[in-house]
């Protein structure tokens, strides 16, 4: 096989070997300078063709030019029974002290040989799939807040209007209600650094599954404006997808607030905020509610006990290390990159070693996974 075809086969089974122990398609494909198209065609080609589908050449069952000769297949799968929890480095290792005339195959090699053999525990985390949290009772004012985006509406200078809506579950009190450009994180932040400084922190707040209080794609389903929520000591609730009657309190007001509100449209954002502002005041201070015996909200609701001060420094004092998480969602050791999630980016995780080469990583209280050498 001439060198040019070897480098790049060598580089697909780094490739592939790497997505086998459970690393991101997205990630790897940025890493290697290819485009989300080819590097599912390179690791499909591999599932359906094994070692052969790595190369330029001819993938017909008798052309073998890039497989291991068998002898030493046999050896890496001998080894491997004999020693079940090995992975494809410490196989490597043993084939180089025990045999070193042998022509030492790549780490990557090794790995493809025991994962096509079935012989790879694939480590992968299953896709979140949002299914609701543990839902409270709230009895006191400020236990509970709910927020949500009430579906947009077109203004009258057809730009969409994404009211951002917050409730205090217990009084009913509409804390907040912000006509926003956008359902992005960064506008949601400012709206409740707003109301945090105004009201102060609840004990929890309930929302649904979507942007921006959760995310898809990283832990538990966090997102940045959850992880800061934590911060707080807020307690995370979410409903159930495809139940808004678990909001059901928060839903009723948005009905209220839709036809009071919203028809007809202002002709802008500032004059849409005005029809909310005193709708807030209306609602909160003038228009009876049943549920509450006929009182006003604002007669019921009192400012939170728990001041607003901002975030302090989180240290880890009863773990190894405490390392900031970088831009990008990575923990950075030495010169190793661990990808965590971009939610935690410019947060400080803890580090502990709880075996030889097994690392726990920590945020706050709570253990987020295990990593190793």
């Amino acid at each position: 096989m001439p060198w040019q075809e070897c480098c790049k086969v060598d580089e697909r089974l780094r490739f592939v070997a790497r997505l086998l122990e459970g690393e991101k398609m997205a990630v790897l494909c940025r890493e290697f300078d290819i485009s989300r198209k080819t590097g599912h065609k390179i690791f499909n080609r591999y599932r359906e063709c094994g070692l052969e589908g790595l190369t330029d050449r001819s993938r017909r069952p008798y052309r073998q030019a890039n497989r291991l000769p068998f002898q030493i297949e046999a050896l890496i799968l001998q080894l491997k029974k004999e020693h079940p929890t090995w992975g494809a480095p410490k196989i490597r290792e043993k084939i180089r002290r025990k045999h070193s005339q042998i022509s030492l195959p790549a780490i990557s090699t090794v790995h493809a040989v025991l994962d096509r053999n079935n012989l790879v525990s694939r480590g992968r985390k299953p896709r979140y799939h949002a299914q609701g949290t543990t839902l409270s009772r709230p009895t006191r004012p400020n236990d509970l807040w709910c927020a949500d985006y009430k579906g947009q509406f077109q203004l009258a200078d057809r730009r969409y209007c994404y009211p951002l809506t917050i409730t205090d579950s217990v009084s009913r009190y509409l804390i907040a209600c912000d006509a926003l450009t956008t359902t992005q994180e960064r506008y949601a932040f400012t709206v409740f650094e707003r109301v945090f400084k105004d009201f102060g922190v609840p004990l929890s707040i309930r929302t649904d599954n979507g942007v921006p209080f959760a995310s898809p794609n990283s832990f538990f389903g966090l997102s940045k404006l959850s992880v800061w929520w934590l911060r707080l000591g807020i307690g995370i609730e979410r409903i159930q997808p495809a139940h808004p009657e678990q909001n059901g309190r928060h839903e009723r007001m948005h009905l209220t607030l839709k036809l009071e509100a919203t028809k007809p449209a202002a002709k802008n954002f500032l004059q849409q905020q005005g029809k909310f502002d005193e709708f807030i005041e209306y609602f909160n201070h003038d228009r009876p509610h049943q549920a509450l015996g006929m009182k006003y909200p604002g007669e019921i609701y009192q400012r939170s006990v728990r001041p607003y001060r901002g975030l302090c420094e989180l240290e880890y004092p009863f773990h190894d290390r405490t390392i900031t998480v970088t831009t990008c969602g990575r923990i950075c050791m030495g010169d190793r990159k661990i990808n965590l999630s971009v939610v935690f980016a410019g947060q400080n995780v803890g580090i502990r070693e709880v075996a030889d080469k097994i690392w726990l990583v920590s945020y706050m209280n709570y253990d987020l996974g295990f990593f190793d050498y």
